[in-house]
């Protein structure tokens, strides 16, 4: 494959430039194109190579460039034009299409974009303010929180705020739901806290996210036999709640007969599965597998 074909499948992976993010953008922007071709970077960076001159007759005449040289040193420029153009959103991509230069035209987008004093200071205050406040999610996983708090970090230090790595490790470790207490408490009196980078802390906590999950599932469990409970018939009460407490937690499981459990209303047993908003269907699966399996084994003895 050569060049113009793995600019061309690369062109797909180009940073977009979102409201508010452009010292970001241009990092990204700047690694980017300094992968796809590193000479790009160069046309954006220092504009159009200088004209060759020499002295004839002490005159400074330019050299008309070779016909192979100044095809090459269009194409660049037209890449590094085009490259920068797909990083811009659409609905601005009118503003900047008329700009021939590549130098010129990242400076366009840094004018537009970049922000005066007053603005990047309102942008640093406003992230200070989403540093204080952070908080994991119930609902995400320990992945996207991490992912979270780190684009959160590189924003900061893209507007010059430097935060230590104990404060940053003290962070992920407040912000996480009270079912981590007990793996949070004794990770922050660890004395290795304060030097721990963010990476080594996520691989730690890690290894007990299987855990937590699963703390969280029996809690699931009791929310359900709860639910059948309230939402049952009184006719089939009785029934719906000896059936769960002789899976779940009842020793004497062979007490329920497996008339008992054909009584059971299927519009009950059907909420039951429907009902949980926060458990994914995968969940939902499972509990209705573990309910068919008892049923065998209760039709069987």
């Amino acid at each position: 494959m050569d060049q113009d074909s793995v600019h061309m499948v690369a062109a797909s992976k180009v940073p977009i430039l979102k409201p508010g993010e452009y010292e970001l953008w241009r990092m990204r922007i700047e690694q980017y194109i300094q992968m796809v071709d590193y000479s790009l970077w160069e046309v954006i960076e220092n504009g159009n190579a200088p004209p060759i001159t020499k002295l004839v007759e002490g005159v400074e005449t330019i050299i008309a460039p070779i016909a192979a040289e100044e095809k090459a040193q269009k194409r660049l420029e037209l890449k590094a034009i085009s490259t920068l153009l797909m990083g811009i959103p659409n609905e601005h991509q009118l503003k900047f299409n008329s700009i021939k230069d590549a130098m010129s035209l990242l400076q366009a987008v840094e004018k537009r974009f970049g922000g005066n004093a007053a603005t990047k200071k309102t942008q640093r205050n406003l992230l200070k303010k989403h540093y204080k406040i952070f908080t994991a999610s119930s609902l995400e996983v320990l992945d996207q929180t991490f992912d979270r708090l780190q684009k959160l970090i590189s924003q900061l230090e893209i507007h010059g705020e430097t935060i230590s790595q104990e404060d940053v490790n003290q962070k992920v470790l407040r912000s996480l739901s009270p079912k981590w207490n007990t793996h949070t408490i004794v990770w922050r009196n660890k004395p290795e806290i304060d030097t721990l980078s963010l990476d080594d802390l996520y691989k730690n906590l890690k290894i007990y996210e299987p855990e937590v999950k699963g703390t969280l599932s029996s809690s699931t469990n009791t929310q359900i036999v709860a639910f059948v409970s309230s939402n049952s018939t009184s006719s089939t009460n009785g029934a719906v709640t000896s059936a769960l407490g002789a899976t779940t937690t009842s020793p004497q499981a062979t007490a329920v007969n497996s008339t008992t459990i054909n009584n059971l209303s299927d519009a009950v047993i059907c909420a039951l599965f429907t009902s949980q908003p926060n458990s994914s269907q995968l969940e939902n699966e499972d509990l209705q597998q573990i309910y068919h399996d008892d049923l065998e084994e209760m039709d069987l003895r």
